[in-house]
């Protein structure tokens, strides 16, 4: 019996959360890149036993890396989107709020995901169907919820609709105060939080298309019914991209139009002090 696309991108996930695990707290060589990012060993080597799992069962698909790049044929009508540890500065300063990412890009797009929580043994998961999270073998339906009005927002560059929007903005506004609490986690385990109500919106700027840090939870997002749009309320990867995913329609609206008084204009008596 041929395994499923889901169980797939779950064995991947969890095989790259077990080699996090296993590296937490230990030494660890580190890998400069641009702009004064860096990747560890455990990125490596946890990229490495995902596209071990992947490469094992789809060896026809193409994958896309982000410590290895692109690998597989060039005409590959899927594509495996792969983040094996998405909050590595985190992770080297010995916080464990990370993700795995694993999520296949097909005609349809990203519709299989799964996110994995190497520290809580969760794993949030679509095969196109429902979201779900798999704790202990067992699988319970993810509901997305705002009653917790925390909002995840990520500070971290690039800022491509700087200097009109910045998140940081966002969190001062007197109406943002008034409706939601701010969650800065820094790794896109926060999103795949909304399917599952921990989160009632997340919000970054940026252009996503193909990103491995988030196809796989915007994909279960959807599943779960999230309201999943660009920051300026147009569709994803269209407009001036971004990402503004919620819980609910009201949340989305309430949190599309503080953000949209950052591209209108603040009245002069909330603009900042310039100086000169």
């Amino acid at each position: 019996m041929s395994i499923m696309d889901g169980d797939v991108a779950i064995a991947a996930a969890e095989a790259g959360a077990a080699v996090v695990r296993a590296r937490y707290g230990t030494s660890l060589a580190r890998v400069d890149k641009s702009g004064g990012d860096f990747a560890t060993a455990a990125d490596i080597e946890a990229e490495q036993a995902i596209l071990d799992v992947i490469r094992a069962a789809r060896p026809d698909d193409a994958v896309l890396g982000e410590e290895s790049g692109r690998t597989g044929a060039d005409d590959a009508e899927r594509t495996w989107l792969v983040d094996p540890l998405c909050g590595t500065l985190n992770y080297a300063a010995r916080m464990p709020l990370v993700a795995v990412n694993v999520a296949l890009r097909a005609a349809a797009g990203a519709t299989v995901a799964a996110s994995a929580d190497p520290f809580a043994g969760e794993v949030f998961w679509t095969d196109g169907g429902p979201a779900q999270v798999r704790r202990d073998g067992v699988d319970e339906r993810l509901t997305p919820s705002a009653e917790t009005r925390l909002v995840d927002v990520n500070l971290d560059p690039p800022f491509p609709n700087g200097p009109a929007f910045q998140a940081v903005r966002l969190l001062a506004h007197p109406e943002f105060g008034a409706r939601f609490r701010p969650r800065v986690v820094s790794t896109t385990l926060a999103v795949a939080w909304v399917a599952a109500g921990r989160r009632a919106a997340y919000v970054t700027d940026g252009q996503l298309r193909d990103s491995v840090h988030f196809a796989a939870g915007i994909a279960l997002c959807r599943a779960a019914g999230c309201v999943v749009t660009g920051i300026d309320g147009q569709p994803l990867h269209t407009g001036r991209g971004g990402l503004l995913v919620a819980a609910d329609h009201d949340t989305h609206r309430a949190l599309l139009a503080l953000i949209g008084d950052q591209f209108t204009g603040l009245p002069a008596a909330q603009e900042p002090t310039r100086t000169l």
